[in-house]
This record gives structure tokens, sequence and C-alpha cells, in this order.
């Protein structure tokens, strides 16, 4: 059984996309973010007068279950978690800006945790920062916040869409605007992974809301025959490959090894002695699948300088992993290759005795994804040809469909995402109607083959970094940062102060 890749996020979550190896009657749901060990990066602000301020403040807004729909169950409501920074803003009187980031599939803290451009550019633009949390993920839970009942069948997990979510954002944007006596205020929405999708979707869904978005990393095209099955793991491969040919060649030689070896008398023993794994469980096909994860999230996560945001890891861990492989003090060994490669990824920071195979936690809530993965977000990511660094494999919707309809119930509807927000011909239809969208792409980033990577028009448009990663643009600055980093940032910050100084001009006229 091979990994099938989605989006958490996403990952994923995106995040993105978009998402853990999740598997059920032989079909795999997406990836999710798969640690055994995963942090987030804890930030503080600069110091003020008032003392030490944290990242945010936890606010709660009385949601509706159900914006599309009369009937009395829709009318339910919910808890609505957001996240607030006003340190730096420079308030109604000013028509001071708004950044929102769009939360993606899992708890809003950790995105918020690790979104340190919205930060940084806040004092520049005098903004108040915004974080809100998806519907059904982190502590937004209909139905009296109990998971057991939100998660328990179809007739509830039914809420739980991104256009729900979208109407969700709108709704709470306007009511915390009117609040805080900022009607007039500009918003600008941010987002990477699948909150970077939501931030595009968002754009041109309620353009009376947000006057641009930041789409960072978004595959809003990796729908319906619009990307090739194949492009994500072709990406993944490329990575690997334009570090060490010999690196490409071990991994891609390894996975029959591993299957040859499983089937032998001690052969089990044998791979669970190699990789380090707990004597409670071993298995070949949840082992090929533990390291086909490091190998693809590292691929998303190759970033420029050391990143904890899955699992700790040093600066441009392919390399890393590489020189793992290709490090002659393993001879032959491709198993002794493949765990030192393998452990940049598990326990860079050395601390883990051994790994569970059969123990996969979720400290960020982001199991819902695979909800999301069987009903609209159904994106081919799976297919490997001959070249790839994984096994061959087709992209099999009729299996998805299957394992779907046997876990939840229900039929997945492969042509609703590009039905409610397009995707085909979208540089000739966004030409004609949209209009303030940046989108940013690192093309080492497997999910960069699902997004827009040129301009469409003058105001929406698309930067793309040969050495970038996941959303790499959305992390906090550092020192270490390469000037083509600082640069896409530049551009950004340039890109949406235009936006910002337009509504202005436009708010005076129109005043």
């Amino acid at each position: 059984m091979r990994i099938e890749a989605n989006l958490i996020l996403f990952f994923w979550a995106f995040s993105i996309f978009s998402c853990l190896c999740f598997s059920v009657s032989s079909v795999n749901f997406g990836y999710r973010f798969h640690s055994s060990a995963i942090k987030a990066e804890q930030v503080q602000l600069p110091r003020k007068s008032s003392g030490t301020n944290k990242l945010y403040k936890t606010k709660y807004f009385t949601q509706i279950l159900d914006h599309f729909n009369f009937n009395p169950k829709s009318y339910q409501k919910f808890q609505h978690r957001y996240l607030i920074n006003d340190t730096y803003w420079g308030g109604p009187k000013k028509n001071s800006p708004i950044f929102v980031y769009t939360g993606n599939e899992g708890d809003i803290e950790w995105f918020a945790q690790n979104t340190g451009f919205m930060f940084d550019i806040a004092p520049h633009f005098q903004a108040l920062l915004v974080f809100i949390e998806h519907r059904f993920y982190g502590k937004s839970i209909p139905f009296g916040g109990d998971k057991d009942v939100a998660y328990s069948n179809a007739s509830t997990l039914g809420y739980l869409t991104s256009t729900q979510a979208l109407a969700d954002y709108a709704t709470l944007i306007i009511d915390l605007k009117k609040n805080l006596t900022a009607v007039d205020a500009p918003v600008v929405v941010v987002g990477g992974s699948y909150g970077g999708m939501l931030a595009s979707w968002f754009r041109l869904k309620y353009p009376h809301v947000a006057i641009g978005a930041l789409a960072s990393s978004a595959p809003i095209l990796n729908f319906e025959n619009i990307t090739s099955p194949y492009s994500f793991n072709n990406i993944i491969t490329q990575d690997f490959r334009s570090e060490s040919e010999n690196c490409y060649k071990v991994i891609k030689g390894s996975w029959k090894k591993i299957e040859d070896t499983g089937k032998q008398s001690g052969g089990l023993e044998l791979l669970r002695k190699s990789f380090r794994i707990c004597k409670n469980f071993i298995d070949v096909d949840v082992l090929e699948s533990w390291l086909e994860t490091a190998f693809a999230y590292t691929a998303m996560t190759d970033y420029p300088t050391p990143s904890n945001f899955l699992n700790p890891m040093p600066a441009y861990p392919v390399k890393q992993m590489c020189k793992a492989i290709d490090d002659p003090k393993s001879g032959n060994d491709t198993f002794a290759k493949l765990y030192g490669a393998a452990s940049v990824y598990y326990n860079y920071s050395g601390t883990a005795t051994c790994f569970n195979l059969a123990y996969s936690p979720d400290p960020h809530g982001l199991d819902m994804w695979s909800w999301q993965a069987c009903t609209e977000m159904i994106m081919p990511t799976s297919g490997s040809n001959k070249e790839s660094i994984f096994p061959e494999n087709q992209w099999n919707y009729s299996r998805r469909a299957a394992g779907c309809k046997a876990f939840y119930g229900v039929h997945p509807r492969p042509n609703w995402i590009t039905t409610e927000f397009g995707g085909h011909d979208i540089y000739r239809v966004l030409k004609r109607y949209g209009s303030n969208m940046i989108f940013f792409n690192g093309l080492r980033d497997p999910w960069s083959g699902g997004g827009v990577l040129k301009n469409i028009s003058k105001t929406i448009v698309a930067i793309v970094a040969e050495q970038g990663a996941h959303h790499v643009d959305l992390r906090f600055a550092t020192k270490d940062d390469p000037k083509w980093l600082r640069d896409v940032r530049q551009m950004e910050i340039n890109i949406i102060s235009d936006w910002i100084s337009q509504y202005y001009h436009d708010l005076a006229h129109q005043s």
C-alpha cells in the first residue's frame, strides 16, 4: 500500500496541507503532519512599556452552524476561536489595516506561532493581526464542543466544508470590525497551504470583506485533471536527485530490498533492528509509509534555516539526508543509510531511542482532514512513474471512493471545488474578474505543481522561488535568511502596501 499525498495540508495542512498517512480499507486519504515530537515554535514580541506581550490573546465568537440553509438545525451555535494581537495597531481612527490569517486544518495556535511574517510586518503597517480557527479543528468544535458528537457521523461532519469555513471567516470579520468601530479598515487575508487556498478563495468570494489575499503554497489547481497526479512525487524525486544521484538511486532501490527482507525468515526482526523500531510492532507496509513520509515532508520543508515546524530539523534537510545516505561509513548497508536519512526528520535532536510505528499522535488536532479528503478535497497526488524515487503507482480514484464510502458512508465529489471556486483556464478566467492576489510558490515544494506559477494580471501576481519550500515566506525572518527569501518578502510587502494605498485613495475620493 503506497502513500497517497493530499493537502494540510496541507499540507497539510497545506496545511495546507494540509496530513499523516491515514488508511482505511486499503486507502490512504492523504498526508497530514506526521511526528512523534512535533513542537510549534514559541516566539514573543519585543517589549513595550507595559511589559512583555505574548503573540496573541484568545477570543471566541458565537458562530452559526450552517450559513446556507434556514432549517431549525442551521441556527445552532458554536464557540469559534480566534487569536488577536493589537500591539502595533494604529486603531480605527486611522483606518489602520487588519491582517487576517485564514486558518488551516488544525489548531490555530500552531499556525499562528509559525506564521512569523505577519508579526514581522505588523509594525510597518500598524496592523491588527487576527488568526481565525477553521471549524471542526482545535477548539472550534460545533455541537457543544463535544468531538465525540461532532465527529460521530456524516450527519454532523457534513457541516465541515471549505465554503462553511469561508462564511465563518466573513461573518467573524464583519462583526469584529463593527465591534472595533473599524468598519472602514482594510482587510488583507493571508494563508499558507490549505489556508492559502482559503485565502485566495476568500478574496474571490468575499471581495467586499478583503481587499487582497496573500496565498502561499496554495495548490488551487491540484484538482480534476488540471495537475498531473505524478507532479507531487516527481518534485520530491527531483529535490533528492538534484542533491545526489547516488542518494536518489539508494532510496529508489530500497523499497524492493525492504519488501524482500520482510518476506524472509527473521526478516522483520532485521528490519526492526536496522531502523530502531520499538519492539511492540513492525510491518513492512507501515515501515515503508514511515520512510516515505520522512522523505515527502522533508522535501516540503526544505527550509534554508533550521526549523521546528513539523519536527526539529537542520537547514536544508534534504541535503542532510543525502549526506547521511552518501556517507562512506555506512558502506553498502542500505538500511543503515536509510536509517541515517530518516533520523534527520524523525530524530535530529537525538532524543529518540526507538520509533513507534504503532502510535501516531495528533498533537495539533488534524484528524478531520480525512473527512475533507473524502468529500471535496480530492487532490490526485499519489502517482509515481518509472523515474520516481517511490515505487511505481497510479492514482486510483475508485479505491479512494470505496474507502470513503466504507469509512464515512459518503461518496466524494471530485468536481465540486472547481465548480465552486474555478480552476480550469484560471489564467484566462481570473484575468477577467479577479484582482489583488499574491500566489507564492517555492519550486522545491511538492505542492508547487498545483500552484499558480505565472502572473495572471497586473494585480494577480505569482512569485516563484526556485529554492523555496512550503510557505517558507510566511516563516519568522532570521538573520540567516538567504537574499532571495528576503527579496520575496519585500516584494510581498510592497504589493500589499500598494493595495492599502489604493484603498485609502479610493476611500478618500468616495468620502
